[in-house]
């Protein structure tokens, strides 16, 4: 039985060596590559670089640097949605059978709601701190059909970049994907204020921390010159953070809700206090229903 045994043990550390020599030949062949491979691999998830590829099978856009790294797919390493070519136009037929023919008349565009309306007498912030403008998501009420259709443009790529993140965290949070859209788009400007492209914080997530290490926070005048609102490595942490702060006590009732009670939980986060803006709810509810993302909630 010992002989068997250690027959046994000498078979093992034979193949053993033999599988060390194989890594020491491969890392000594392959060392420069593998390099390379592991710098770009670095750079792609931890600075969060964007990368302009099509990943069509990726089962979703949620991905972690800190939490899950092994369910982290590549699409959602774009921090900027590629640029869609345009549509080829049709031929006139018309100038080639030398008939004319009325001309289309322009469609209409369609009226935001009151809620996104902004008065056109306010004048914007020039506070170059300011964490969010609004610019993008508010509307005067002189504002050209173009420039409307421009801010339309800049919503419907930011709920087709985060569309998949919102229904993955959806799937594991129970946050319906219309109220993390919304958020995201009232919260960041679309994606376009200092503190999306600097801190790449979507949320307005601030800081309550009272030792906070360098790089973990940044100060911006909000509600007061002592705002610390959290940096984040990449937009998907900053959305993984919004769902880890819906999990807090204050915000439970609104579990007992139903995923597609859109109003309810609009309503619900402001009653808890996510947000000082008396008309945040009603804000969240105009832009759910004006892009129509309770589609994302089934």
């Amino acid at each position: 039985m010992k002989r068997k045994l250690q027959q046994i043990k000498t078979a093992l550390q034979y193949r053993l060596q033999i599988l060390r020599e194989v890594i020491i030949y491969y890392v000594r062949t392959y060392w420069l590559r593998a390099g390379l491979m592991a710098f770009v691999a670095y750079l792609a998830i931890s600075k969060d670089i964007s990368i302009a590829l099509k990943f069509d099978n990726a089962p979703s856009l949620a991905q972690s640097v800190m939490y899950t790294p092994q369910s982290l797919p590549a699409a959602y390493k774009k921090e900027v949605a590629p640029a869609q070519p345009a549509a080829s136009k049709p031929m006139n037929v018309s100038l080639l059978t030398n008939k004319s023919k009325p001309a289309a008349s322009p469609k209409k565009e369609s009226t935001p709601p009151a809620a996104l309306i902004k008065d056109s007498k306010e004048k914007p912030s020039n506070d170059p701190n300011l964490a969010n403008t609004f610019s993008n998501i508010t509307h005067k009420k002189d504002e050209s059909a173009a420039r409307r259709a421009a801010k339309r443009k800049k919503q419907l790529a930011y709920v087709e970049r985060f569309e998949k993140v919102a229904k993955s965290e959806m799937e594991k949070f129970g946050i319906p994907a219309s109220i993390t859209l919304a958020q995201g788009l009232l919260e960041s400007n679309v994606g376009a204020s200092r503190l999306a492209t600097r801190n790449k914080n979507h949320f307005g997530i601030k800081c309550f921390s009272k030792r906070c290490g360098k790089g973990h926070c940044s100060n911006f005048t909000d509600d007061s010159h002592k705002d610390f609102f959290r940096i984040y490595r990449s937009a998907w942490e900053s959305y993984r953070a919004h769902s880890k702060l819906l999990t807090a006590k204050r915000y439970s009732k609104l579990y007992k809700l139903k995923k597609t009670d859109y109003k309810g939980w609009a309503k619900g986060l402001k009653k808890a206090g996510y947000a000082t803006d008396p008309k945040y709810a009603e804000k969240i509810i105009a832009l759910i229903e004006d892009l129509k993302l309770h589609q994302y909630d089934k």
